[in-house]
């Protein structure tokens, strides 16, 4: 099976993907296109399985801890108040993360809402000069913090 997921493993593997934060011991940090809040980002496992429940206990436990150490390294580097975590599958059926900081100064309608509520096509889309000084700082903590391959 082929998902944008699969495609955007492979882009990472080939170095051609510019959202690519790094690797990590179970796969890959990218931001994500649509920054509708400010270090949105995806953890895709490397290889691509179909959902969570396919990795066996060491690599589960290797994803799922990847996921709550980019979740610290936001934490870190912005002005998050917390990090929401989603493992969905139903659009692109391939494990992925959702690593989303949410912001005291999100609109009030959408601030305790599932990030799913904004409107992602009249987000902005990611931007290397924007965007590149906060890909390059969470690359830098997730080296710093040892999760970086």
């Amino acid at each position: 099976m082929s998902t944008v997921i699969h495609r955007r493993v492979e882009e990472c593997r080939a170095g051609r993907d510019p959202q690519t934060v790094c690797r990590v011991t179970s796969g890959w940090v990218v931001l994500g296109d649509a920054q509708f809040v400010r270090g949105y980002s995806l953890l895709l496992p490397d290889p691509v399985v179909a959902d969570l429940n396919q990795l066996d206990g060491a690599k589960r436990t290797a994803f799922l801890h990847d996921m709550s150490v980019v979740g610290d390294a936001l934490l870190a580097l912005t002005d998050a108040v917390r990090i929401n975590y989603e493992i969905l599958g139903n659009v692109d059926p391939a494990l992925h993360a959702h690593v989303i900081p949410r912001y005291s100064y999100e609109p009030e309608a959408l601030r305790t809402r599932p990030v799913w509520f904004y409107d992602w096509a009249a987000a902005p889309r990611f931007d290397a000069a924007r965007d590149g000084p906060l890909l390059a700082s969470l690359r830098g903590e997730l080296e710093r913090r040892g999760v970086a391959a």
